[in-house]
């Protein structure tokens, strides 16, 4: 799908600790109501792939535990989408809405057609998409206030720029598998007692690519793939924390099926001074007693580092009392506007006192 894909939970309308049975029962009403054959919706047909791939994932035990730790970088850099719908049982909840195994087959011929794919289980050979690439880069507190550009090196495999991806030496080409007449699926046939069992395996000759290459590439032996370093440069906009992470589309590896991402986790170095909570800023600022004590205008650091924001302490304030600077926290990354910031204040206690300092706290009893 294109643009972002929403969150698998929130396209069935389900909470994240939804059971098995309450994801199909949810899938089973979407479908009803998106399915194309009912709903002439403009919409309806993106719809109704969107809530197949997310029960698709979601029904199943491992993919969905993929999904719940890394989100859809853990489906998309894991399987290709012949894998996400592979063995889901689509059939049995059609029939039971009343359409029968052809208005499934109907409808997901033409899913699996528009993404250039085989029906999951056809045989046909799956254009395998690029492999996912992850990094990770490290900026300061500062650098996540205001955005920053970081140059990112990443060593990802590329299309030989000599054979230009077909793996034959140049002037040469592959051939067509003769075995498998280029499909990479072979149908072999096998007797038992009682029948004859049918099954699609890869193709043993061309070992499943659907061509022969007889004079391979000198550059990339043969594979259409070479290893190449990049530099690329990342926009890492204001307000991201420890954790974040960007994707930067057909950044990954390339494959028969297209190019996969790279994405990048964003960490946060420790601050000397301010300690990050959600998008709020904390710190502690030390002051004398006899400030506490009578009152005083004392500057307080921020994260724009200028210095010049000075806070009123009342007289009698304690050690420990936290004062709010509103809107002088971190950029929010989503919404508008900055968190805030708390100033703890701290008293200072005196080490080194003269005899007279110490005369004088006796006599003011303090």
């Amino acid at each position: 799908m294109a643009g972002v894909k929403r969150d698998y939970y929130e396209v069935l309308g389900v909470d994240r600790s939804a059971s098995p049975s309450d994801i199909k029962k949810s899938y089973r009403k979407l479908a009803l109501k998106y399915h194309p054959d009912r709903n002439k919706a403009p919409d309806a047909e993106d719809r109704f792939k969107e809530i197949s791939e997310a029960y698709a994932v979601l029904s199943d035990p491992e993919k969905r535990q993929q999904y719940d730790t890394w989100g859809h970088a853990g489906i998309s850099g894991r399987y290709t989408y012949e894998d996400i719908f592979r063995g889901v049982d689509f059939s049995s909840i059609f029939r039971d809405m009343g359409f029968g195994n052809s208005g499934f087959e109907t409808i997901f011929d033409r899913f699996f057609r528009n993404f250039g794919l085989g029906r999951p289980g056809w045989g046909q050979r799956p254009m395998s998409r690029g492999r996912d690439l992850y990094t990770e880069t490290e900026i300061t507190l500062e650098d996540a206030y205001r955005g920053v550009t970081r140059d990112i090196g990443i060593k990802r495999m590329e299309v030989c720029d000599r054979c230009n991806g077909t793996g034959a030496k140049p002037g040469t080409r592959p051939r067509t598998c003769p075995e498998c007449h280029g499909t990479g699926r072979v149908r072999y046939a096998r007797a038992s007692r009682f029948a004859q069992i049918i099954s699609v395996e890869p193709c043993r000759t061309c070992r499943g690519k659907g061509t022969i290459i007889d004079s391979p590439c000198t550059r990339c032996k043969g594979t259409g793939r070479m290893p190449v370093e990049r530099k690329l440069s990342v926009d890492i906009p204001p307000g991201v924390g420890t954790g974040s992470t960007l994707r930067l589309r057909s950044e990954g590896e390339t494959g028969e099926g297209g190019t996969g991402d790279l994405y990048v986790s964003v960490r946060i170095k420790e601050h000397l001074i301010f300690t990050r909570k959600g998008d709020d800023l904390w710190c502690d600022v030390p002051v004398k007693f006899s400030q506490v004590t009578i009152g005083d205008r004392v500057p307080v650091p921020t994260i724009q580092g200028d210095g010049t924001l000075k806070i009123k302490i009342p007289p009698g304030t304690q050690t420990g009392s936290v004062f709010t600077l509103r809107g002088e926290g971190m950029p929010r990354l989503r919404a508008r506007g900055r968190g805030d910031e708390y100033v703890k204040i701290v008293v200072k206690t005196p080490t080194k006192l003269t005899r007279r300092q110490k005369a004088l706290l006796r006599e003011l009893g303090l």
